[in-house]
């Protein structure tokens, strides 16, 4: 992302929204606008919010896997059949 061409007012937008939209849907970057010279808002399209959301689970997921992986290692894990025997007998016992 270049900031220095993805700032714009809010105002402009305003104005030319056809024309931010196509720059959008085509850059696939993300637009920062501002009010009052302030940054207030990002906007990017649909597409391009959607696989940052994919990225960001991805990368969740993938920090979840390390932990558990840093836990067995560390000996905090307990065995898959331990835990699955204790998921299947009764409360109480």
């Amino acid at each position: 992302m270049d900031i220095t061409k993805d700032i714009r007012s809010l105002t402009e937008f305003k104005r030319d929204s056809k024309n931010f939209v196509s720059r959008l849907k085509e850059t696939g970057r993300p637009a920062i606008l501002t009010v009052n010279g302030e940054p207030e808002l990002v906007i990017m399209d649909a597409q391009t919010w959607q696989d940052n959301q994919d990225q960001m689970e991805y990368a969740r997921a993938v920090a979840g896997i390390r932990k558990g992986l840093d836990q067995v290692r560390e000996g905090r894990g307990i065995e898959a059949s331990v835990l699955f025997d204790d998921l299947r007998s009764p409360k109480g016992r």
